[in-house]
């Protein structure tokens, strides 16, 4: 779980093309002021830690982000947060060192591959990844923990900017940046997914590009596989947000906290530029629904990876109905296939392929159906007991076999001698 802590909502100093925030700012959403005490209570309420978010966090001023961290580092022992970078200072490293903040950044690649990362000007934007680049560089010879999340468009995947994406993040961990979570991406806007977004099967490409380079890695990991692989096996126990049947009204895996107090949840649900209220009863309705329904009516009936995958995020429904499955399921299931035979061919047997996945299927969903989210990393291991349990009554059996047969011969031998 993450609390996100948003204390000017969704206000930025840039304006990407694809942001997914940007309904919420059309309609004037935009927070000028927030209440340190009733952040604080309600952070505490959540159960902390926390996570400084946006749009833009570091627009908060100097002494208010001392204050937060300050608070969070004596209450948690921790403190992150996401930035596109772009507003990075020495004054905000010192922060980050005292307070044992982590950071992610926000950027999309070096120079034009982050133009989507819109400042207003193609000038203004080009420094502003400038910037952006040069506090990656100062954080990591600062020491401190840095990540990245990169989405994927026609700006930064396709053709030789794919290349040039894959060899940046290569030499990113020359500098120590220590993970990459990568995005599909999602917009609100036809217009803006017409324009911007990838084709499936480039979408594909560019995941299989970044799978390659995964086998070059040392210390550098790439979130999204590690997931998928965790998944596949049947161990959801770290695995992210978009694999765990997410409810979009409750959003289990982000707790959000808006600069008056008030409780809210994941961005990406927020459809229409509509905040809903965090529901206190979490639901699996969607979870439940897309296994009933025939994929070809939105859902997911019948597909081996269910268990793994659940829909992924309904921030990226199709025609952004969040009871529908993702509008990348084709994506995804592509790269499922490719890493489920690569398991296979190590001598793992996938629970998508294992005889007894139905088993585990309906254990899940009898728990969905009572409002519970079954860890399926317990299921799984039920399963493996079982099947132990029964590799071991098979061989008792024949243990057993074996004495009586001996004793019969032993009796036999007995009964000749005596005779």
């Amino acid at each position: 779980m993450t609390v996100e802590l948003r204390p000017f909502g969704t206000r930025c100093n840039i304006q990407c093309h694809y942001c997914y925030q940007d309904p919420r700012r059309i309609t004037g959403q935009l927070a000028r002021k927030f209440d340190m005490d009733k952040m604080k209570e309600a952070i505490l309420d959540e159960g902390g830690p926390f996570s400084l978010f946006g749009g833009e966090p570091l627009m908060v001023p100097i002494p208010d982000l001392k204050e937060l961290w300050s608070w969070g580092h004596a209450q948690f022992g921790q403190n992150t947060i996401q930035t596109n970078g772009t507003l990075i200072r020495q004054e905000h490293v010192e922060l980050f060192r005292s307070y044992n903040v982590s950071v992610g950044i926000s950027v999309d690649g070096p120079a034009e591959l982050n133009e989507l990362r819109w400042a207003g000007r193609d000038d203004v934007t080009r420094a502003m990844t400038a910037r952006t680049e040069r506090a990656i560089e100062l954080l990591c010879r600062e020491g401190i923990r840095t990540s990245l999340i990169i989405t994927l468009h026609r700006s930064n995947a396709v053709g030789e900017r794919l290349g040039r994406l894959v060899d940046w993040v290569r030499s990113l961990e020359r500098l120590g940046v220590i993970a990459i979570r990568l995005h599909l991406l999602e917009s609100e806007f036809d217009e803006i997914r017409r324009r911007y977004a990838l084709t499936t099967q480039e979408n594909v490409t560019a995941l299989q590009a970044f799978l390659a380079l995964e086998t070059q890695l040392g210390t550098l990991a790439i979130d999204v596989f590690q997931d998928m692989r965790r998944m596949l096996v049947g161990n959801d126990r770290n695995a992210t947000c978009v694999w765990k049947s997410c409810d979009p009204y409750t959003t289990r895996a982000v707790r959000g906290v808006e600069g008056d107090g008030q409780r809210s949840n994941c961005g990406r649900t927020n459809k229409e530029g509509i905040e809903f209220v965090k529901s206190d009863l979490e639901g699996f309705e969607r979870t439940l629904a897309l296994y009933a329904t025939p994929q070809a009516a939105g859902g997911c009936k019948g597909c081996r990876f269910f268990l793994m995958c659940r829909g992924h995020c309904p921030g990226t429904a199709i025609d952004g109905d969040w009871r529908n499955r993702s509008e990348h399921c084709e994506v995804w299931k592509a790269m499922f296939v490719q890493l489920e035979r690569e398991l296979a061919a190590r001598g793992h047997t996938p629970l998508s392929l294992h005889r007894h996945r139905t088993v585990v299927e309906r254990r899940m969903l009898e728990g969905w159906c009572k409002g519970r989210n079954l860890p399926l990393a317990d299921e799984v291991a039920k399963l493996r007991t079982a099947a132990n349990r029964s590799n071991w009554r098979r061989e008792l059996d024949v243990i057993r076999q074996d004495v009586t047969a001996a004793l019969r011969t032993s009796h036999g031998r007995e009964a000749n001698e005596t005779s």
